[in-house]
């Protein structure tokens, strides 16, 4: 794996692991990061396909406000990077599905499957000051 500029985790101990188990050591821990919450859980139970969280976004309640939260975060830590830089975040289910999803809400998630299961994530592209890709990483 490539090196990382910036490790970001969830602060709960199984993603801070997680990032030690790769052979990283997290730079920072993000609250946010930890859980969708229990607003977006009722709109949208966890697990849940990429599709089915970019529907509860749509609508515009709880998981909009969330996934937006979510794209503030990830581009302020994009904009945070040095040209040519990567960032890894270490999260949760759900977490990971609403950060592509708040980062590319316009993207066409039915071609990207069910949810994420354990060690599987996203790989966000970043370009001019915008996410212009999103690819599912599956093990």
């Amino acid at each position: 794996m490539r090196r990382f500029d910036r490790v970001v985790a969830s602060p709960l101990p199984r993603a801070v692991q997680t990032a030690e188990a790769m052979g990283f050591t997290v730079d920072e821990k993000v609250e946010l990061l930890a859980t969708t919450g229990d607003l977006v859980e009722v709109e949208c139970p966890w697990p849940a396909s990429f599709s089915d969280y970019a529907a509860a976004y749509r609508r515009g309640g709880a998981t909009f406000v969330f996934a937006r939260n979510l794209a503030a975060f990830y581009t302020n830590l994009a904009d945070s990077l040095p040209e040519d830089g990567a960032a890894l975040v270490v999260t949760h289910g759900g977490v990971v599905e609403l950060s592509a999803v708040g980062c590319l809400p316009a993207f066409d998630f039915s071609t990207m499957g069910d949810y994420l299961e354990y060690c599987e994530g996203v790989r966000l592209r970043w370009e001019n000051g915008q996410f212009i890709d999103v690819q599912v990483l599956r093990v």
